[in-house]
């Protein structure tokens, strides 16, 4: 058995889960945050048997979108009334983190 962790965007995260539960895998969805943009994402854990593992990496890779978003970097500051200078970036954010690990032991009571 498989526990795979899927991180993937907020706009996304719904649409990845109702697709995996509608081909019957169970999916239990966290809240998280990442670390670069500290914007939300959807962490899923779904428990699956090495058989079915590739169907479960393909329907995430098919609904995890991968798009650009404008940000603002602060270049340097301006004068010492700490007003800083931005920049605007094309960043791409979204599309999808998969951890795949092994499952010592599964029990569901």
């Amino acid at each position: 058995m498989k526990l795979v962790f899927a991180i993937v965007n907020d706009k996304d995260g719904n649409k990845v889960m109702s697709k995996l539960n509608e081909k019957g895998f169970s999916v239990t969805k966290l809240c998280s945050s990442g670390g670069f943009l500290r914007t939300g994402n959807t962490t899923l854990m779904v428990g699956v048997d090495e058989t079915k593992l590739e169907e479960v990496l393909e329907i995430i890779e098919n609904n995890s979108k991968s798009r650009k978003q404008v940000i603002n970097t602060p270049v340097a500051s301006v004068d010492a009334a700490n007003i800083f200078m931005t920049n605007a970036i094309e960043v791409n954010v979204g599309g999808a983190t998969i951890f795949v690990v092994d499952v010592e032991k599964f029990k569901k009571v």
